[in-house]
C-alpha cells in the first residue's frame, strides 16, 4: 500500500486538536476551542478530498484551502499558548507538526504546478 504522510499526519493532527477542544471546552473555552477544531479538521477533509479532485485544478485548489486552514490552526495554537491554555511542550509538539504538514502542502502545490505546465 502506498505510503500517505499528508494524509496520516493531517488525521493525528486532527485526532490531537479534538482532543484538546474537548479539554478546553471543561475549562469553559469554547471561543478558540471551536475556531481550532474547524481549522484542524478542515486540514485533513480538503487533504482526503484532494485525492478524488475532478481536475488537476480541482487538487490543487483543496490543497491551497489545506494550506491556508494549516496556517490558522497554527495561529489558534499560539494564542492557547500565549493565553497559557497550554504549556510551551505542547504548543511545540502540535505546531512542529504543523510545520510539517504546511512543507509537505507547499512542495505538493509546487509540484502539481510544474506539472500542470508540461
Amino acid at each position: 500500500m502506498k505510503e500517505d504522510k499528508l494524509g496520516d499526519l493531517s488525521m493525528e493532527l486532527s485526532v490531537d486538536v479534538l482532543k484538546l477542544s474537548k479539554e478546553l471546552r471543561k475549562q469553559h473555552e469554547t471561543v478558540i476551542s471551536n475556531q481550532i477544531g474547524r481549522s484542524a479538521t478542515s486540514i485533513c477533509a480538503n487533504i482526503a478530498e484532494s485525492k478524488y479532485a475532478h481536475s488537476r485544478a480541482d487538487f490543487i485548489a483543496k490543497l491551497e484551502i489545506a494550506l491556508k486552514e494549516t496556517n490558522e490552526t497554527s495561529k489558534w495554537l499560539e494564542m492557547l499558548w500565549k493565553s497559557e491554555y497550554i504549556d510551551e511542550a505542547r504548543h511545540k509538539a502540535l505546531d512542529k507538526n504543523c510545520s510539517t504538514i504546511r512543507f509537505l502542502l507547499v512542495r505538493s502545490i509546487q509540484t502539481a504546478k510544474q506539472n500542470a505546465n508540461k
